[in-house]
């Protein structure tokens, strides 16, 4: 059975529904599976639960899904970069469970690898400790983390071939690899799908034993902040 799909609506078919969880790849806007987003936004699916480093721009990427009142709530480690992410958290429109950056990184992992729970420094003492699990391993206190596992994977890759054999791109890979692998159904959306065997073994950074669905996409590849110097 083929894997690839015309385009991210038909992709996304028949895995969408309201109150699911979905984790998103990407840092930023780089490597964002921008078109998944945007076919979510258009299924009218709502009351989301979103697991991403950040929720993109104001208007793009993961914002655009905080635009149209979507999700419910995110677990994410960053709200910079979006004032609208921010206005709802501050609001009371949209929960929010913060978790510092690598402490999410591995809870994602974890979930992929069938982890529920790992102990963390990280966070004791601190609000994030609050309510969790202290346990202390050689005179040291840790608090229990969980791993994180959704009903659908949205990842975005360089390359990948028919099988779902993914390849990233420099730091576009970041939160990309622990996400494909911690979600119950895994949709990738790729540059380029290449013929069986065109990719080289120890380059695959995604096993296609974690992706069911593929998609070739066009991307724009926004920056989050342009700086640049006047002409002389």
């Amino acid at each position: 059975m083929s894997k690839t799909y015309a385009d991210a609506r038909a992709a996304l078919d028949g895995v969408l529904f309201d109150g699911m969880t979905i984790v998103a790849g990407g840092f930023g806007l780089c490597g964002i599976p921008e078109n998944l987003i945007a076919a979510i936004r258009d299924s009218g699916v709502k009351d989301l639960t979103v697991i991403s480093n950040n929720a993109g721009v104001d208007g793009f990427g993961l914002g655009m899904l905080l635009n149209s009142r979507q999700v419910k709530k995110m677990i994410s480690s960053y709200v910079g970069e979006n004032k609208e992410f921010e206005r709802q958290y501050l609001s009371g429109e949209l929960e929010l469970e913060f978790a510092p950056q690598g402490t999410l990184a591995e809870r994602i992992r974890a979930g992929g690898a069938g982890i529920p729970g790992f102990y963390t420094k990280t966070g004791v003492g601190t609000l994030i400790a609050e309510g969790k699990e202290h346990k202390d391993f050689g005179g040291e206190t840790y608090i229990l983390e969980t791993g994180l596992v959704a009903d659908l994977a949205i990842v975005k890759a360089w390359k990948a071939d028919p099988y779902g054999n993914l390849v990233y791109r420099k730091t576009a890979r970041n939160f990309n690899p622990p996400a494909a692998t911690a979600g119950k159904v895994t949709v990738a959306e790729v540059e380029e799908i290449v013929p069986a065997g065109s990719l080289d073994p120890d380059c695959i950074h995604t096993p296609g034993v974690y992706v069911q669905r593929l998609v070739q996409g066009e991307f724009e590849k926004r920056i989050e902040q342009r700086t640049v110097r006047e002409r002389a």
